[in-house]
């Protein structure tokens, strides 16, 4: 598996554990009896911090590729793809 697909798979897996974070944020704040632990709701902010580093390394990735690309094109002379 590339490095790239490894990432994906991560943050499919991330993305998960923070769709349940939130959930469990909500059903804590909707049981009405005052506010929840402050676990319960600084819980989600963990794994959107990696799914911010992660959705951004997924979003540049193609444009280092074809970065790579053209400089190795240009290194062999071709014309840039």
């Amino acid at each position: 598996m590339s490095t790239g697909g490894g990432i994906r798979r991560f943050h499919r897996g991330v993305s998960m554990a923070f769709t349940l974070a939130v959930i469990a944020n909500f059903v804590a704040r909707a049981q009405g009896a005052g506010n929840p632990p402050d676990w319960v709701t600084y819980a989600p902010l963990p794994p959107l911090a990696l799914l911010l580093l992660t959705g951004l390394y997924l979003l540049v990735q193609p444009y280092l590729r074809r970065f790579a690309v053209s400089r190795s094109a240009g290194a062999q002379g071709l014309p840039p793809a």
